[in-house]
């Protein structure tokens, strides 16, 4: 195996790059972004970033020299815009063409935007999802100016606890009957909720946006209640869709995702795929794992079986969300709960998600303690009695030698 190309220049494709050398790999490795920077942290962009709070060289996962160090060619600003999987060729934007012998996928995915014709194509409209995105839209970020919301996930959450925090006046609006709904429990949005009206957020539920107004540049929003809004900006957090335009003109199979086999390969031979772009089996549900966690450890687990190692991936589910001085953290995936149990003690709170009597997720919330614990718990597959957990007096690290 001579040349290993990998498109998408992402956490998942530097996690990728960076296995295949500590594992010994000699032969040419390839990195090609669109971006005009190297990998750097995308959860900070809509939390410590757009607060002014971490400077732009601390976003960087790697140094630029550190590629050079590596022996990696680094390719930014590059676009693939053609795969001939049956040839091993990629064709770049200028025609440029780079044989390979294996190729890895690590194109990420793209924000959901408003159609142009309800206004989202006008200035100062805003989607949160790469550098580019977060340094126009900072200057917006002004006290005593307004913004809209669109989404109550947790993209939205945190652009509009970093505009209350810069004393913007916001007004967050989700079409759904509750902030979170998509991915947490009632439980869950509640507490997010109250800790935004503390802030002076405006949430409002079960209200979408009908469309944006301006000439040029938005000044107001027609919800979809008939209320009017003046408005200096708006910030669309209404998801996220996988980077697979590529991979489809490929003939690669593509379901919500590029499909891949426990090892991380795709339906075509010598091309793989990792992070946000790949869909994978999970408790006999095929899912996507929108998160850094997923990202490295699939993208590792890729490069060691590009060189033979034949490992099956096993997600260990974990995210996180920073809002005001709450940090919320995730282990394990809620799908199909049937039950959630709420323990708090001392000021943290944690949300325990059950399927049956099968502890499958946890929510903390300012609890790292039980946070860790409840992921080693789920990880090892123990789950104990919602009423053990419930009880404040539980030796919860005891839980961990049961």
């Amino acid at each position: 195996m001579s040349h290993i190309v990998v498109v998408g220049a992402g956490q998942a494709g530097l996690s990728l790059v960076a296995k295949l050398r500590s594992e010994g790999f000699e032969g040419a490795v390839t990195l090609i972004g669109a971006e005009p920077d190297p990998a750097y942290q995308r959860p900070a962009l809509s939390k410590a970033y757009l607060l002014g709070e971490m400077e732009r060289e601390r976003l960087f996962l790697r140094p630029r020299d550190w590629y050079d160090d590596q022996n990696i060619t680094l390719r930014t600003e590059t676009r693939v815009v053609a795969i001939d999987a049956a040839a091993r060729r990629v064709t770049l934007a200028g025609d440029e063409v780079l044989s390979y012998d294996e190729l890895a996928l690590t194109t990420g995915s793209h924000p959901r935007t408003l159609p142009a014709e309800i206004g989202g194509t006008l200035d100062g409209v805003y989607s949160v999802r790469d550098l580019a995105d977060a340094d126009a839209m900072a200057p917006e970020f002004q006290a005593g100016r307004r913004v809209l919301i669109i989404g109550g996930g947790y993209i939205g959450l945190e652009a509009a606890a970093v505009a209350a925090k810069r004393g913007v006046e916001v007004v967050l609006v989700e079409m759904a009957d509750r902030i979170l709904k998509r991915v947490a429990a009632p439980e869950t949005s509640d507490y997010f909720r109250e800790l935004h009206q503390r802030h002076g957020v405006d949430i409002r539920e079960g209200v979408g946006l009908d469309h944006l107004t301006g000439t040029d540049r938005v000044t107001g929003a027609v919800l979809s209640d008939g209320t009017t809004l003046k408005v200096d900006f708006a910030i669309v957090g209404v998801g996220i869709t996988p980077a697979t335009v590529l991979a489809e003109s490929a003939g690669v199979t593509v379901d919500n995702g590029i499909v891949t086999d426990a090892h991380g390969r795709t339906s075509a031979p010598h091309i793989w795929a990792a992070g946000d772009c790949a869909t994978l089996e999970w408790n006999g549900a095929r899912v996507r794992l929108e998160s850094v966690g997923n990202a490295i450890d699939q993208a590792e687990c890729v490069a060691r079986n590009m060189l033979g190692a034949e490992q099956p991936y096993r997600p260990k589910p974990w995210f996180w969300s920073d809002q005001y001085d709450v940090k919320l953290q995730i282990a394990g995936l809620n799908l199909g709960y049937t039950d959630v149990v709420v323990r708090q003690t001392d000021g943290a709170r944690s949300h325990w998600y059950y399927d049956g009597d099968r502890l499958i997720a946890v929510d903390a919330m300012n609890d790292a303690r039980n946070y860790m614990i409840g992921k080693r718990l789920i990880e090892a597959g123990k789950s104990p009695a919602p009423e053990v957990i419930a009880n404040p007096e539980t030796d919860m690290k005891a839980l961990l030698k049961a």
